[in-house]
C-alpha cells in the first residue's frame, strides 16, 4: 500500500462519521489517529502534545457552526508552530455557508454520503504526497 505508515489525524465531532473516515483511510493504508474538535477547543486535548506524539502528515479537520469563530480557530491552529509542514483537508456539513460567512475560496469537502468520503480519501492521498507548504 502506497500510504502504509503515513499518519492522518481526524478531528471531528460526529462518532459515526469518524468511524466511516477511519475505515476508509485505513483501507487504503493510512494510520489514523482521532481527536474530537470540542476537546481541542476546550483544551481537554493537548493538541501540541498529540501532534508531536503521532506526527500526522495530514489533518482532516471538520468545521462546524458557528463557522466564523471556528474558521478563526482553525486559522490559529494552522499557524501554530507544531502544525508547520502539515497539510489540512477541511470538511464541513455546509461548505457553501462557510464560503459566504468567511469569504474563503479554499476547497472544503462536504460530506453528505459515502461518495463524499471517497473524495476526502482522495484529497488525503494527494495531501500526503504533497511537499510541505510552510
Amino acid at each position: 500500500m502506497p500510504h502504509a505508515g503515513t499518519v492522518v489525524a481526524v478531528f471531528n465531532s460526529n462518532p459515526d462519521l469518524v468511524a466511516l473516515l477511519r475505515f476508509a483511510l485505513e483501507r487504503v493504508g493510512f494510520v489514523v489517529m482521532v481527536g474530537h474538535v470540542q476537546d481541542v477547543r476546550s483544551g481537554m486535548l493537548d493538541l501540541p502534545d498529540f501532534i508531536r506524539q503521532h506526527d500526522p502528515r495530514v489533518i482532516v479537520y471538520d468545521l462546524v457552526m458557528p463557522y466564523d469563530s471556528n474558521w478563526n480557530f482553525l486559522a490559529h491552529l494552522r499557524d501554530s508552530d507544531v502544525m508547520q509542514g502539515r497539510h489540512f483537508v477541511v470538511t464541513a456539513p455546509n461548505s457553501a455557508a462557510i464560503r459566504v460567512k468567511v469569504g474563503t475560496n479554499e476547497r472544503i469537502y462536504e460530506i453528505v454520503d459515502e461518495g463524499d468520503i471517497d473524495a476526502v480519501v482522495q484529497a488525503v492521498r494527494e495531501a500526503a504526497k504533497a511537499r510541505p507548504t510552510r
